[in-house]
């Protein structure tokens, strides 16, 4: 599932430590936990996503901790990746549980804005909301061509600049900013 900078099934070859695949009935027990404890009137569909940030563990790590401190609360995805993998891009209103590099369910996200651009459209404001590395658009525009030339040449394409990119705005649920440090310090 692209979700999130997530290469699905397309992982790295040159990646040290690939990912585990999300752990998906911890996942369904995070999710059923978070549920059981809302208002009826507030309780969401059943239908969640399942994902992890980019296509090794350590990436997937540092962008959910990115995420877990309240630094990043956008992320991108080609267009292109959805239909590779047979998915549907989300819509507003839907929910994620974004596992980390191991395969732990640590956050619960709620998609609030999406929109989409090509990839030499991208702005800063999107660039600063994914709070990656100086947060700037030379970095973003940098570090998500090296990530999607890896993805490509795993779909067997290449990464073109007008390629159109998915981008995703989102607010955590679970767990409380008052509990994130926690969650920081203990995976699951």
């Amino acid at each position: 599932m692209p979700r999130g900078d997530y290469a699905g099934l397309m992982p790295s070859a040159t990646a040290p430590h690939p990912l585990t695949p999300p752990d998906a009935a911890a996942a369904r027990a995070l999710w059923k936990a978070w549920v059981s404890g809302l208002p009826d009137a507030q309780t969401p569909a059943e239908a969640y996503a399942l994902g992890q940030f980019g296509d090794h563990r350590a990436m997937a790590d540092e962008l959910l901790d990115l995420v877990l401190r309240g630094v990043k609360t956008a992320t991108a995805s080609l267009l292109a990746e959805y239909r590779w993998e047979g998915e549907t891009p989300p819509s507003i209103g839907a929910h994620t549980v974004f596992c980390d590099g191991s395969g732990v369910p640590r956050v619960i996200v709620r998609t609030t804005r999406l929109e989409i651009r090509r990839f030499d459209a991208v702005d800063a404001d999107h660039a600063r909301a994914e709070g990656e590395g100086d947060r700037s658009l030379a970095h973003w525009r940098a570090e998500h061509r090296a990530f999607w030339d890896r993805i490509c040449t795993a779909a067997g394409t290449r990464f073109a600049p007008e390629m159109e990119v998915v981008l995703e705005h989102f607010a955590v649920v679970w767990p409380p900013a008052e509990d994130s440090a926690r969650h920081l310090a203990t995976p699951g």
